[in-house]
């Protein structure tokens, strides 16, 4: 499994995916990875998700992980699907012990300094911030790192082609996760998807 580093420094935007159809995700991460994003989060918020997480697991290229974790009945059912890495929205301590002893590359998130100095007391260096907008934006994760400066973050939630590169000029932001490359809902155009995903891997993580 490859550790957290390697996936955040694989592109400076992370797609974050809720699928609910598997053929429609298959079409998706294919477009994505072609287009030079390749870690791709599967959101664990439909019934779909594991499936996709199996069968995105098989399109060449594509490092496919599980988002939305919650606990550790979750972990274990995205790490059997295939699931290469592991995000979740926030930290307890049996989720982040569970992550520790499958070995697995994981991604907790946090939104404060209490949570980002239990993170640490956990192991856990790399950092989902979330809700990035919502938790305060830019200043907050400046004002973060400036504290903790062996951290590094990926901001989540709030996210858009518009302010993305704000976010990765940020020494300590490795990459960011987004849901604009494919929303929920829309229909799959791989043409469109190819483009927003050339254009989010053109850009560049401070």
């Amino acid at each position: 499994m490859p550790d957290i580093d390697r996936i955040l420094a694989a592109a400076p935007v992370i797609p974050v995916l809720v699928i609910d159809r598997v053929d429609d995700g298959v079409a998706i991460a294919e477009a994505l990875v072609a287009g030079g994003l390749p870690a791709i989060e599967i959101t664990l918020r439909t019934p779909a998700a594991l499936d996709a997480i199996r069968a995105i697991s098989a399109v060449p290229g594509a490092i496919v992980g599980a988002g939305t974790v919650l606990d550790p009945g979750q972990l274990d059912a995205a790490l059997e699907a295939g699931a290469e890495f592991l995000v979740s929205p926030g930290l307890t301590e049996p989720l982040g012990q569970a992550a520790k002893a499958a070995g697995a590359a994981f991604l907790p998130g946090v939104s404060n300094a209490s949570e980002v100095m239990r993170a640490l007391d956990l192991g856990f260096s790399r950092l989902k911030f979330f809700p990035a907008e919502a938790a305060g934006g830019l200043p907050a994760l400046r004002a973060l790192s400036a504290v903790f400066g062996a951290v590094r973050f990926c901001p989540t939630g709030g996210i858009t082609p518009q302010n993305a590169q704000d976010w990765l000029d940020l020494q300590a932001v490795a990459c960011v996760g987004g849901s604009w490359l494919a929303p929920k809902g829309e229909p799959v155009d791989r043409d469109a998807i190819l483009h927003r995903a050339r254009a989010a891997a053109s850009l560049r993580a401070g």
